[in-house]
């Protein structure tokens, strides 16, 4: 039994029988630069794998997407020509750069 951002969860062995993968993870959003870098480099620092697009791997494969809320903003941007430049930004991140993203989203 664990707590992830106050929500009790339950992780079970389910042996060889039952192999973990990517249909279970957690997206967890950030408010600024300093959290996004402090949780991604604990995951990733620790064992852990970065991916693309502010996903990464801890050390025992579980799948985490380390998202800030100015991301989020920027693809939801109504504005949808600076939606898509945040958007084609943060695809060629690992780790999510705010500074870029919100440069990209101007133009």
């Amino acid at each position: 039994e664990f707590t992830v951002l106050g929500i009790p969860c339950l992780g079970l062995n389910g042996g060889a029988t039952f192999k973990h993968n990517e249909a279970f993870s957690f997206q967890v959003a950030t408010d600024d630069q300093a959290e996004t870098d402090r949780l991604w480099d604990a995951i990733v620092g620790n064992g852990g794998q970065e991916s693309a697009c502010g996903w990464c791997k801890d050390k025992w494969g579980l799948s985490w997407q380390i998202t800030p809320r100015a991301l989020t903003d920027a693809v939801n941007d109504p504005d949808r020509a600076a939606a898509k430049r945040a958007f084609d930004a943060m695809m060629e991140m690992r780790k999510i750069d705010i500074a870029a993203i919100e440069a990209a989203r101007r133009g």
